[in-house]
């Protein structure tokens, strides 16, 4: 699939309690009960970074047959898949459990091919359940349709397969991860006294439906009243992309053309770092062109207490392995999960379906939380955040 830049589409609507703790290391799961028949059972506010709630579902993964086999999309659009979802996922497998011999957890490197590859590959070799992270639709798609027809379930793992049959699908809120960025850049806005914001406003991959849902939260459900009213200025949109070279080219072709521009609504971190450093490079100082970000890359959060971005959209990414996992060992031992897990859905705006889903909440962080969440968490260590230039902000920040 390619897909083209469907703003407002694939509407997600939240049926239940959808709440993502970010607990610490000594926390417990108090919510992972078990039902009258023996099934456990577990919601979406039942995991913590220690992933003692995993172990409570033990039984699913000695009662269920065959390998979990999980496919990442690349290593160029978020750092976080060999940060925290690759090792996530095979920590929440191992924890509920099931052996090294049955956990296969790969990524595709940016090709469709070798990710429709390695999903026939693994379920030769085995596979009873995939966890498929699309590089976009057209070859999730695919995937979908060869694992139906060898009796394989799939569970959409953060990005929506359009036109897809995929059983579930779990992710974080995208539409309230853009709304998230929008609301932070217009406290951000205030908080800078930027009394005029001339704004460029930029996209993901049109390929990628989570760009899309972005888009819809951060545009049309939070900045465009303000840009109707002629408080906050829209000077230019860009195509859209996830590859941080071309999202420079696209913002220095804007900033070159419209020399009013003085601030930018960028989808993540990773698109937002070369900007950043051109803008430097362009004399301009901190807290004064009010730059948004996504992921809680160490990158990211870097610009973020130096002051050359407003935040970050934290989503602590073991939350979704955990999710995704304890789905995957539900439909492994051929049970139904309970509705606390999930817990809402997504329409396929492709196939018209709703799609159920377990879905969590982002927070943005800025230097005012970073130490009760991405700190608190270990999410990234302290002694890389605050290293060399960092460490006058961190300590400003109250981080040690």
């Amino acid at each position: 699939m390619k897909v083209g830049r469907m703003r407002g589409a694939a509407l997600v609507l939240v049926l239940g309690a959808v709440a993502a703790g970010c607990g610490s290391s000594s926390s417990s799961s108090k919510s992972a009960a078990s039902s009258a028949k023996g099934v456990p059972t577990i919601s979406t506010t039942s995991f913590t970074n220690n992933f003692a709630a995993m172990a409570q579902l033990k039984s699913l993964g000695s009662e269920g047959k065959g390998k979990v086999a999980a496919i990442l999309p690349d290593t160029v659009s978020s750092t976080r898949y060999v940060e925290f979802d690759q090792p996530d996922i095979r920590k929440a497998l191992e924890a509920a459990g099931l052996p090294a011999s049955d956990i296969i957890v790969q990524n595709a490197l940016g090709s469709d091919s070798t990710q429709l590859t390695d999903a026939q590959s693994d379920i030769t070799n085995g596979a009873t359940v995939l966890l498929v992270d699309p590089l976009d639709s057209g070859v999730g798609a695919s995937i979908e349709k060869y694992a139906a027809a060898h009796g394989v379930p799939v569970i959409d793992y953060d990005r929506l397969t359009l036109g897809g049959n995929r059983k579930y699908y779990v992710s974080f809120n995208n539409t309230r991860v853009g709304q998230t960025i929008g609301q932070g850049f217009v406290s951000c806005v205030t908080a800078w006294h930027v009394t005029k914001p001339q704004a460029v406003v930029m996209h993901g991959a049109v390929t990628d439906n989570n760009a899309t849902l972005f888009y819809t939260g951060y545009y049309n459900d939070v900045l465009k009243p303000y840009f109707t009213s002629g408080k906050f200025v829209d000077v230019a949109n860009t195509a859209g992309t996830w590859d941080p070279p071309t999202a420079l080219t696209e913002f220095e072709g804007a900033y070159t053309a419209h020399h009013n521009i003085n601030s930018a609504v960028i989808a993540n971190d990773e698109t937002a770092a070369p900007i950043i450093t051109y803008l430097k490079t362009q004399g301009v100082k901190p807290k004064t062109f009010p730059t948004t970000g996504q992921d809680a890359t160490l990158t990211g959060l870097q610009n973020v207490l130096s002051g050359y971005q407003c935040g970050t959209v934290y989503k602590p990414i073991y939350l979704e392995a955990q999710a995704a996992t304890a789905l995957a060992l539900y439909l492994r031992a051929g049970k139904t999960p309970p509705s606390s897990l999930v817990n809402g859905t997504t329409e396929d705006t492709t196939s018209h379906v709703a799609v159920p889903s377990s879905l969590l909440l982002p927070e943005w962080v800025t230097p005012g939380n970073m130490k009760s969440t991405i700190v608190k968490d270990n999410f990234v260590p302290t002694g890389q955040l605050c290293s060399g230039a960092y460490a006058a902000e961190c300590k400003a920040a109250g981080i040690t």
